[in-house]
């Protein structure tokens, strides 16, 4: 890009700037001096390529998607939390809010993930363990007391049973009187990482995109802020992919939600703004940065060239990260802290839009009030005093951190163009469920992870405390442990409840659910009918398992 380009580009990007909204703060150095929001190329330069670059605020949004960058809004503070029962998740939340936390970021239970209610056989032993237990809208009423849902967003990290979760959310919040219609919030909902990654499914995938269909029409027409999908790369990193894998299978996941929604007939320019990104932030440092930088890039120039977006918003990839967990030890637990600082601080040097910080003890257990207070700090010492927040994208034309976003993203266009091989019609999504089929992602995957291992084991990569540096003066911590009592009252919670709920109604609702299953219409309202009823989610997960059957991976060896 020639000097007279770069100088255009330099005036628009000052117009937009200076009529965004900013922040009242100080925009200087510890030192005093003023910094400038945002640097680029020295007047009258010539800088090959730099429309790859660019400014913030403007196409392909390498730099950030707002011309101001932080300077406008921080990113948002969402701590991922919940253990136990709704009870104790909710006093959780109270104190991450009424410490600083911006917005709410549910954990739920295996049970609940599965889609299972607390007493059921499956269940013994996992009650209220990794998260909180959710067996109908009561709980999700108790969960968040107090806490005014039409004014707090809140991201639920579900995928399998995520439509019936997020119809007892509803629930809940009509029960406190909300105006659904302005909630606003996300959903995991990313079945595809579910059969690539994490493996927490139900169904079949056909079913499952049946409904994630479903709810992207009903979002679409009714919750307009609501964002009905979070499309997952945390769980493919935490598998063991490269950095370059997690962009690229986590980007054509979302290129198949968008073919999704174009096949329900539903505007590009409409629905594309609803889907939002959940990143991992891994230790190095460098890499995590460009890959954030390079998944803009590469989300903006598809909706424009491939999927026809024309609006500005359809083209924001806009993400949520949480640091490394498999980057965690449980050897000198201490070390963790500093290693989810670096994490954190490359999500923000990438642009990230909110950001969930590890608690130095979760390798082990759930995080103690303690070590949840030094993560929430972790990102309020970033915010308020390193001055981050003052310039966009401050390393920008770096020639290390340029030349890896390039080829970070070169990576990942070579793996679409596999995945799009693998597909019998050239869509994305065709490619996606032939490399389910077949395990070729999980293959894919379990190769990254063995190679790193290999390097651990053998001392090229090192791990302060595991491999290097492994004398210590640190003692045991005391971790956070969940009592059974808490699965032998969640128990006699439900059975109380069934006993004193309308069992025809229920049943009633539940029939109906399943008739709309077998036609054409769509499924939220007969399910929220349900949740309103105080249907169970077992009770709302075995119907439609009995009516589409359940999916079981192929053995693979």
């Amino acid at each position: 890009m020639d000097a007279h380009d770069i100088a255009e580009g330099r005036a628009r990007w000052q117009r937009r700037y200076d009529e965004a909204r900013k922040r009242d703060a100080d925009f200087t150095t510890l030192s005093g001096t003023r910094v400038e929001p945002v640097y680029g190329p020295p007047e009258g330069a010539d800088v090959p390529g730099f429309e790859r670059i660019g400014w913030p605020g403007e196409y392909p949004y390498t730099r950030g998607l707002h011309p101001t960058g932080y300077r406008g809004r921080t990113w948002t503070i969402r701590q991922f939390s919940g253990f136990g029962n709704a009870q104790q998740t909710n006093a959780r939340y109270k104190m991450l809010l009424g410490a600083g936390g911006g917005g709410l970021s549910v954990a739920f239970d295996m049970p609940t993930l599965m889609g299972r209610d607390s007493d059921e056989p499956q269940s013994l032993g996992e009650v209220g363990h990794c998260g909180v237990a959710i067996d109908s809208a009561a709980d999700m009423d108790v969960l968040f007391d107090g806490i005014p849902l039409a004014d707090v967003t809140t991201s639920m990290t579900i995928s399998g049973p995520a439509v019936p979760v997020f119809c007892m959310y509803l629930v809940a919040a009509e029960r406190q009187g909300a105006d659904l219609a302005r909630l606003d919030g996300t959903l995991q909902t990313d079945i595809f990482k579910e059969y690539i990654a994490q493996k927490e499914w139900l169904f079949p995938p056909e079913p499952h995109l049946r409904l994630i269909g479903d709810l992207m029409e009903y979002t679409n027409r009714n919750i307009p802020r609501y964002k009905p999908l979070s499309v997952s790369g945390y769980h493919i990193r935490e598998a063991g992919s490269t950095a370059a894998q997690e962009l690229a299978f986590t980007l054509a996941d979302g290129f198949g939600y968008v073919e999704l929604g174009q096949s329900r007939g539903l505007d590009v320019n409409t629905f594309a703004p609803g889907l939002s990104f959940f990143f991992d932030a891994h230790i190095d440092f460098f890499e995590e940065i460009a890959k954030f930088r390079a998944a803009r890039r590469i989300w903006a120039r598809w909706l424009r060239d491939v999927y026809g977006a024309t609006s500005e918003k359809a083209l924001w990839l806009r993400f949520h990260t949480q640091t490394a967990g498999v980057s965690l030890t449980a050897q000198q637990p201490y070390n963790n802290v500093v290693r989810t600082a670096v994490e954190a601080l490359s999500a923000v040097l990438g642009g990230t839009n909110s950001l969930h910080t590890n608690a130095l003890d979760e390798t082990l257990a759930l995080p103690t009030d303690e070590a949840a207070e030094i993560a929430l700090r972790t990102q309020q010492v970033l915010m308020e005093e390193t001055g981050i927040t003052s310039v966009a994208d401050p390393l920008g034309g770096s020639w290390y951190v340029e030349a890896l976003t390039d080829k970070i993203e070169a990576e990942a266009e070579a793996i679409f163009a596999r995945i799009r091989d693998m597909g019998h019609d050239g869509s994305i999504t065709a490619g996606i469920l032939r490399g389910i089929e077949d395990g070729w992602f999980m293959s894919e995957i379990a190769d990254s992870a063995f190679a790193y291992q290999q390097a651990v084991e053998k001392g090229d990569k090192r791990v302060v405390g595991v491999n290097v540096h492994t004398g210590s003066v640190t003692r045991d911590l005391d971790i956070l442990r969940v009592s059974h009592e808490v699965e032998v009252e969640q128990n006699k919670l439900l059975a109380t409840r069934r006993a004193e709920r309308d069992n025809a109604a229920v049943k009633e609702r539940l029939e109906r659910m399943v008739a709309a299953a077998r036609g054409e219409e769509n499924m939220i309202p007969s399910m929220l009918d349900a949740a309103r009823a105080e249907a169970t989610l077992g009770e709302i997960c075995g119907a439609l398992k009995d009516e589409w059957g359940i999916y079981r991976e192929p053995a693979r060896f």
